[in-house]
Order: C-alpha cells, then structure tokens, then sequence
C-alpha cells in the first residue's frame, strides 16, 4: 500500500460481473489508492435490451442483493458508462475507477471509451482481475498464437496458477454515502422484477455460496457419473452465479480440489468456460460469425415450412419427447441442461437444417444464464463450425439421446404432461405404441433422412 499522504480522497468502484464483496481483489485496489469508494452500477441499455426478462430479473435481485451488502450504498444510474463514469468522477473528484476487466467485444470497446474519457480528466481506471480463473489472451502456443481446439488449452490451462480468493468484505472499502455526491448522473431506483413465467434461482452471493456448498457435499463425488443425466439432480447449476460473478471460479476450484473423478470433471467445466472466452477474446467475430469461415456456404433451409418447424422448436412440440421436454424446461426454469443444449441444437441444425445462431440467439433471450462466450461457441460446437477438430460427423440421434441418457423417461414425464402416462422407456418413441397419445404430435422429420441430407450438405462443402 502507498503511503497515506499519497492516497487519492476518492476512488470508484465500477460493479459489472462481480456483485459480491467476497473475494473481490478490485476492493483491495480501490483500498491502497483511495481513503473511501463509492460504489456504483450503471444500467446500460445495450446490455440489457439484447438480456431477455429472466436474466435482467436476476441482476435486479443480485444488485438489490449487493446493495444490502453495502449498507445501502450502493449507487445505481442509468446510461452510457463512458458519459456516466467520468460524469460521477468528477462529481465526487475521483482520482481512480476501479475495475475487474471484461473480455467481450462490446465490454472491451466500452472500457476504452470509458478510459479514454476519464484520462480526459486526468482520472486513471485500474483494471485488477477478472471473471475467469485465466484471464482470456494469458494462455497461448509457444509461437503466441492462440489455441483452436479445447484439449491442448486445457493442458496449459491446468497447469497455471489460479490463485487464492482474495480476503475482502464489505468493510475492506471505506465507502462513500451516495447522497454526498455533488452532480453526475442522478440514482436511479433498482427495477423491479420483470414478468418472468419461469421459476428463477435464488439471486445474491449467499445463495450462491450456499447453494455451492450444498452441491459438493451432496453431488461433487458422483458429478463425472451423473453430470449427463437430465433425470438426475446432479449439475451444480452455478453458471448464473458465475454469469454475474456473485461467485468466483477460484472460490469453486478452491472448494473442490484435485482429487477424485468428481472434482476432475468439474475443473474440466471451468476450464471450458475460460476456453471459450479465450476463444472469444482472439477472434470476437465468432460471437456472431462461423468460427469456420468454409461454413459460410452452408446452404440453410427457408420458407414457410422452414419457420413452422422453428416455431416447433421453440414452443417444444417437435414430436421428439426428449427435445420437447428440454426446450419446454427452457421456458419454465430459464435453464437447460448442458446434455439437453447439445441434443437440442443439434436438432435445429442437423435435422431442421437452420442456422445456428437463429437457436443461440432464442437461448440468449430464455436462458437465466445466458453468456455470450459459452453459448455462441457451445452452439458452434454442436453445429460443426466451431472450434471442435472433427465436428461435422456428429450429429445427435434425438430419441437415442433420450433413451441413453433418460432411461426411464423421468425427465420428459416431467415437462412433457401428455406422455406422462406412458411408463419406461417408452415414452422416447410414443408413435410406435398401438394407440400414441392424441394430443402429441408425431415427429415433424424423419431423423435418418434428415442425417443423411445433413452430411450430405457438410459434405458439398
């Protein structure tokens, strides 16, 4: 730490994706180079305009979460951050903005539009740290060049130092009472629950942590056996916490350790989170483009029949039970099983022939845990023009899926009431029973066919 007498009176602690005051190495920055903080989060629209209700809900909730962290001092404004931060800097004369930084394309454009403007004021941002246990564009080959393929990050990923959580609370910062600024954008009131018609997580860091430390004591040990089951409850359903960093993928490495099939399988789930951030970081096109550029010439079906078996998709009433049941799960819990987004989007693309980013793009707006990295590249995957060395091949029966992973039909008695009568395995094939279910459609393709039309298209190319 500096000597005091060199201490700026004010510095500002930006919140974005880190709503917590445990481990938060941006508190110990903010600490050594200001007397006080004042805490602040800027609602911006172009974030979450594109969010969709259930994922603006649960940031609500975090920040109200975060703000009775703070004793109430929390200070919330709406608009651009790069006018609203330098505003409030020179409302409260600070001499820093503190930060954990962001890697997405839009965040890195916005962070420099914001750095660029505060230096106009002779204010310094400090970025400490960030929502990855290895920050994106830290892990390369040897030549510098980027990793393409998961398996070689991973082995250079498992041998970097992720560090220990950082040992901060609320009271680390000495925190300013927002009604002490003089000017800046006004505070705004923290929106209240949107119309959400699924059931959401409990929001906050303590849920999180609790709901972290339940998982490991009750499913850790059988997580690499059961982590495909969508029957099962045995996925930690942690993404949405580490979405808005309420937790910290170092405190989840931490809980975990090395040994055991268990805690190995779980560490392979982060590294694919940092994976594909870091994927996102050297190639930020791939948000939005094929990863493959050679995929560009896919030929996509269109037309009225094209928009009514997606309108199928969506609403989960393909005729295939173990799609519906997780498309219908999507609407009603903001979530979706990792086993079931794979089946799923291999469906859309391989058996309807539609483009992927028409199926991420209708995830981004559901899902509760909606992340730009994991779901544009985890669509990509799936759809053969991602990052995967021999992807195209791969194409997802979807009532083997079912039957595999759903062995006793569980999971779409669940979410799918009109098959709730058939016992077994059965309810995977309902048309091959002597009287199918009438009010269930029977399968809107022909998977064989449409396999074999899917290879055929990879393969003209």
């Amino acid at each position: 730490m500096s000597d005091s007498r060199d201490r700026d009176d004010t510095a500002i602690v930006w919140f974005r994706r880190d709503l917590r005051v445990h481990d938060q190495p941006v508190f110990e920055a903010a600490a050594a180079r200001a007397r006080r903080a004042l805490a602040v989060f800027v609602l911006d629209e172009k974030l979450l305009g594109p969010s969709g209700a259930a994922r603006r809900t649960f940031l609500f909730r975090s920040l109200r979460d975060l703000d009775a962290s703070l004793g109430g001092r929390l200070l919330v404004v709406r608009g651009d951050p790069a006018e609203a931060i330098p505003k409030l800097a020179g409302a409260v004369k600070a001499g820093s903005v503190h930060i954990a930084a962001d890697f997405g394309p839009y965040g890195r454009e916005r962070d420099e539009a914001v750095e660029k403007a505060l230096g106009e004021r002779d204010v310094d941002l400090v970025r400490t740290g960030s929502p990855y246990a290895v920050e994106p564009g830290k892990i390369t080959k040897s030549d510098g060049e980027p990793y393409r393929v998961y398996t070689p990050f991973s082995r250079e990923w498992a041998k970097r130092e992720k560090g220990a959580p950082a040992d901060t609370d609320a009271a680390t910062v000495d925190w300013m009472d927002p009604s002490e600024k003089d000017g800046g954008p006004r505070a705004v009131t923290i929106p209240g629950d949107e119309s959400v018609e699924a059931e959401l997580p409990e929001a906050g860091e303590r849920a999180a942590r609790e709901h972290w430390e339940a998982f490991v004591d009750e499913h850790l040990a059988d997580y690499d056996d059961l982590r495909d089951r969508p029957d099962k409850p045995a996925t930690s359903r942690m993404s949405v916490y580490l979405k808005y960093g309420v937790i910290h993928p170092r405190t989840l490495l931490g809980g975990i350790g090395t040994s055991g099939k268990g805690a190995q399988s779980y560490r392979n789930e982060l590294c694919f989170r940092d994976f594909y951030a870091a994927v996102l970081w050297f190639y930020p096109r791939s948000a939005r483009e094929n990863f493959d550029p050679k995929f560009d010439r896919m030929p996509y079906d269109t037309g009225k029949e094209a928009e009514e078996r997606f309108r199928a998709w969506q609403e989960g009433r393909t005729g295939f039970p173990a799609i519906d049941a997780a498309m219908r799960q999507l609407r009603g819990e903001a979530w979706m099983h990792n086993r079931m987004r794979m089946a799923v989007a291999s469906f859309l693309v391989k058996d309807l022939h539609l483009p992927w980013w028409r199926g991420a793009r209708h995830f981004l707006q559901l899902l509760v845990d909606g992340d730009l990295p994991s779901n544009q590249h985890g669509w990509q995957w799936a759809a053969g023009t991602g990052t995967d060395a021999a992807p195209y091949f791969r194409v997802f029966n979807p009532v083997t899926q079912g039957e595999r992973f759903d062995p006793q039909g569980d999971y779409v008695r669940r979410w799918v009431p009109e098959l709730a009568g058939i016992e077994g395995k059965k309810v995977h094939q309902p048309w091959t029973l002597a009287e199918p279910p009438a009010d269930y459609p029977a399968p809107i393709v022909d998977h064989k066919a449409e396999r074999a039309e899917a290879l055929d298209r990879f393969n003209r190319l």
